[in-house]
């Protein structure tokens, strides 16, 4: 089998942006002398340098061989692109690009993303209940719950009041599912607060307030799955009589219990990276675990600014009133 080329670490390159985005070369090439012939083809003794280079840097056993393309042009100015694959037992990899100084001097290696795109595009808050601003707010927050999750709830518990205090309806505050494997109960409660959900926002907020603030007292003293399942039914059909949903419209839900669009959830989150709960997108920033609420403000007050607006101004901390000392007592 084939093995997989280690990252130069020692070799990385460091570009500007507008390097990056510059065009290919039109001059003339020139190739040093040495450097190979005017085809691109490079040198035996360049060739054998770029070689002895990446076996050494990737630790490259010498069962496999090396084979080194010709230079081309890159976007890059003063270097040039080779291709690089490596043969065993007849497969051949996937080819690795690197660059290579005009000079012949110089190897390197980089990776160039995309940043064209708006990061609050990353995740979508689309067709969600939400809290705080309108969805045209300036800043998006997606978070992706587990209704099972002790840190989830405690993040529910904390932090959301104080950003929705704090930010107004500078914020859009929407909750994806993500209900982990290990937490018996939390597909079903996603399911029941969606049912609610898909007919009052209100409804499913309150919903997620009460399951976050009383997860650890579901199920009983004895955990008991089949109990858990009946509260969180229970639970949703109060909730509904509450928001005057249709009962019938709301039991066949629950009943049915489709976990299709929960599913889709994961699947979401997993291709945004997304392995543990919680985790936020504060516009398309992902923030994973129980974060200090100071930064969790930084990030939000960089996201303001970059959408060309004000934030608010820094809370005032809270002074400590000194205290007086008692009185002494004879004798003491």
């Amino acid at each position: 089998m084939l093995i997989a080329v280690k990252p130069f670490r020692t070799l990385i390159f460091a570009f500007t942006l507008a390097a990056l985005g510059c065009h290919a070369q039109t001059s003339p090439q020139t190739v040093p002398p040495g450097a190979g012939d005017a085809s691109g083809k490079l040198s035996p003794e360049l060739t054998r340098r770029v070689e002895v280079l990446i076996r050494s840097r990737a630790s490259i056993p010498p069962g496999y061989v090396i084979q080194i393309g010709s230079r081309t042009r890159s976007d890059v100015p003063g270097f040039d692109k080779i291709s690089v694959s490596f043969l065993a037992d007849g497969k051949s990899s996937k080819p690795a690009e690197f660059l290579l100084s005009t000079d012949g001097n110089t190897l390197a290696q980089f990776s160039k993303f995309d940043i064209s795109k708006d990061p609050k595009l990353l995740v979508s808050g689309d067709g969600r209940p939400s809290r705080g601003g309108p969805a045209n707010a300036p800043v998006l927050i997606v978070g992706f719950d587990d209704l099972e999750c002790p840190y989830c709830a405690k993040m529910h518990e904390q932090l959301f009041p104080a950003l929705t205090e704090r930010y107004k309806d500078q914020i859009h505050i929407v909750y994806r599912d993500f209900p982990l494997d290990q937490h018996p109960w939390a597909m079903r409660a996603a399911i029941d607060t969606n049912c609610v959900g898909a007919h009052s926002p209100m409804g499913y907020w309150n919903l997620v307030d009460y399951i976050h603030a009383h997860a650890a007292e579901l199920g009983g003293t004895d955990k008991s799955l089949a109990k858990a399942n009946e509260t969180l039914d229970t639970l949703a059909r109060d909730e509904g009589k509450k928001q005057n949903l249709n009962a019938e419209s709301l039991n066949a839900c629950l009943a049915k219990q489709d976990d299709t669009a929960i599913k889709a959830s994961i699947k979401l989150g997993e291709s945004l990276g997304v392995d543990s709960t919680p985790a936020l997108f504060i516009n398309g920033e992902k923030v994973e675990g129980a974060q200090p609420l100071e930064d969790v403000y930084r990030m939000i007050d960089s996201a303001l600014i970059a959408s060309g607006q004000t934030p608010p101004p820094p809370p005032t901390p809270i002074q400590a009133q000194p205290q007086t000392p008692p009185a002494t007592k004879p004798g003491n």
